[in-house]
C-alpha cells in the first residue's frame, strides 16, 4: 500500500513513467543525457542515486529480519565462522589461513631468488563493468608473453569478482574470460520490469537472474573443487562485497568455502560473486544468512565497489608475514593492480539538471576513490619492500557506446588490453598524479 511519501508522483507522472519504453538505452538517456560506457559498473544507476532517497523516502519497505545493530560484529555465517573479515581490523582468522598456506606451497609452484626468497605475485582486479574488458584482454595478452606468474593472492570486486576465480586458476581460463567480455550482452546481466512498481514497493530496478545463472553455468562443482585444490597448495582467492547494514567492506575468503565441505558452499561461492556485481539500486541486494548465538539473521550486501574500487590487504592481516612467510623462510612481493577503468579527467561541461549533475558527482567521487585505492595499495607495498605495478585503459581510448554491455565495445576494449600487454611499457611504478615510470 503506497504511503503519504509516495504521493510525490501524480497521476500523469505515473502514467508517462509506465508508458516510457524500458531497454539498457533508456536507462542511460533519462533527463536527455547521453552516458557512455560506465567506467564503474554503478553508473548503470546512478542518474537515481540523487533522488531516489527525496521521491521514495516514505515509501514502504519490504520485510526482513536484520541482525540488531548491537550484535553486527558477533554475526558469523553458520558453520563457517572463519570464512570472511571486516576490512580494517585485523582478522586472526585470516592470519591464521595465510601462515598455513606457506606450509600448503608446492616445490616449483612460486620461483625462488638467488637468495632464497620466494618470490610471490599477487594480483588485485578492479570494478568497471562491462569495461572489465579491457582486463580480460590484458590477462589474455600477459600471458602469452610467457612471462604470467601463478599468483599467491587474486583480490576482486564488482566485475573484478567475477574475473578473480578465473585470474586464480590461470591460463587455462583465459578463453571462458574472452568468451564473456567479447560476447556477453545486457539483456544477459539484468532485465527490466515496471520502473514504477520497482520504484514504490521494490529493491532495486532491474532483476539479475540472468547473471546469477550466468554465474551458475560457469561456476560448477568442478570448478569449485579447483579453486579448493589451489587452495591446498597455498593460493588465497578473496572477493569483497558491501554490507550495507554494518557499513563495511567484507572480504570472504573463497578457497575457504571450497574446502568447506558444506552442501551450500556451492550456493554460498555463487552468491558472493553475485554479491559483489550488485549495483546498489540497479540490482537487488543480496542477503546472507548469518547467526549469533544460534539466533538466525540476514545481511543485506550489495556490489563491493562501493567499499573499495580495488583492494588488496585492507589491514586484514600483517604483510610482513608473506616476507618471513611465517617464519618459513624469506618471501619477497610484486603486487599487480589492473584497474578496469579510465582516471583521466576530460572538461566537459554539466548541464543544469539533476539527473546531468548526479552523474558527474557520482563519476567524479568515483574516480578519485579508485585513485585513493591505488595510494592505499602502493604505501602498503612500500612499506612491505614490495614492488608496485600497476595498468589502466589510456586515456585516448573512448569509453562510449549506446549499450551498457555491447560486444562489440568490449571486444575494442578487450583487445586495446591484450596489446597494451604484450607492448611495451605496459606497467606504471608509481601511483597516478606522481612522476611515472614504466615497467614492462
Amino acid at each position: 500500500m503506497d504511503r503519504p511519501g509516495c504521493s510525490l508522483l501524480y497521476p500523469a507522472q505515473r502514467r508517462q513513467v509506465e508508458s516510457r519504453p524500458l531497454t539498457g538505452t533508456a536507462i542511460l538517456r533519462i533527463g536527455g543525457v547521453r552516458n557512455p560506457v560506465p567506467n564503474e559498473l554503478v553508473d548503470v544507476g546512478r542518474i537515481f542515486l540523487g533522488i531516489l532517497a527525496l521521491v521514495l523516502g516514505g515509501c514502504g519497505s519490504l520485510p526482513r529480519n536484520a541482525v540488531p545493530p548491537e550484535l553486527t560484529g558477533q554475526a558469523v555465517v553458520a558453520q563457517m565462522p572463519d570464512i570472511r573479515a571486516t576490512a580494517g581490523q585485523p582478522s586472526p582468522a585470516m592470519e591464521r589461513d595465510l601462515r598455513a598456506s606457506f606450509a600448503q606451497e608446492r616445490a616449483g609452484v612460486f620461483p625462488i631468488s638467488e637468495d632464497g626468497s620466494v618470490l610471490y605475485a599477487h594480483l588485485a582486479l578492479s570494478g568497471g563493468g562491462a569495461s572489465g574488458a579491457f582486463g580480460a584482454g590484458f590477462l589474455n595478452g600477459w600471458t602469452s608473453t610467457g612471462s604470467r606468474p601463478a599468483f599467491k593472492i587474486v583480490t576482486g570486486v564488482s566485475t573484478g569478482a567475477l574475473m578473480a576465480p578465473f585470474a586464480f586458476l590461470g591460463s587455462a581460463y583465459d578463453g571462458a574470460l574472452r568468451e564473456f567480455y567479447t560476447t556477453t550482452r545486457t539483456r544477459d546481466i539484468f532485465v527490466l520490469g515496471s520502473l514504477l512498481r520497482q520504484l514504490l514497493y521494490g529493491d532495486a530496478l532491474a532483476d539479475t537472474r540472468p547473471l546469477r545463472a550466468l554465474i551458475e553455468r560457469h561456476v560448477d562443482g568442478d570448478f569449485m573443487r579447483k579453486i579448493g585444490e589451489a587452495h591446498l597448495q597455498g593460493r588465497r582467492l578473496y572477493i569483497g562485497t558491501a554490507d550495507l547494514d554494518s557499513r563495511q567492506f567484507i572480504v570472504w575468503n573463497m578457497g575457504l568455502i571450497a574446502i568447506s565441505g558444506r552442501a551450500e558452499s556451492l550456493e554460498l561461492f555463487h552468491k558472493i560473486m553475485l554479491a559483489s556485481a550488485s549495483i546498489p539500486v540497479a540490482f537487488p541486494p543480496v542477503f546472507f544468512e548469518v547467526e549469533v548465538d544460534g539466533r538466525r539473521y540476514d545481511e543485506m550486501h550489495v556490489d563491493g565497489g562501493v567499499g573499495a574500487r580495488v583492494f588488496f590487504n585492507e589491514g586484514l592481516y600483517s604483510s610482513s608475514i608473506v616476507r618471513t612467510r611465517g617464519g618459513l623462510g624469506k618471501g619477497r612481493e610484486d603486487i599487480y593492480v589492473i584497474h578496469n577503468g579510465q582516471l583521466v579527467s576530460v572538461p566537459d561541461p554539466v548541464r543544469r539538471s539533476l539527473p546531468s549533475i548526479s552523474m558527474r558527482v557520482i563519476d567524479f567521487s568515483g574516480r578519485s576513490a579508485v585513485v585513493g585505492d591505488l595510494f592505499r595499495i602502493y604505501g602498503d607495498a612500500t612499506r612491505e619492500q614490495a614492488n608496485f605495478r600497476w595498468v589502466t585503459i589510456p586515456d585516448d581510448v573512448s569509453m562510449e557506446s549506446d549499450e551498457v554491455f555491447d560486444p562489440t565495445s568490449m571486444t575494442a576494449l578487450y583487445d586495446i588490453g591484450y596489446r597494451l600487454a604484450v607492448g611495451r611499457n605496459a606497467w606504471a611504478v608509481m601511483p597516478p598524479g606522481r612522476q611515472q615510470g614504466y615497467l614492462h
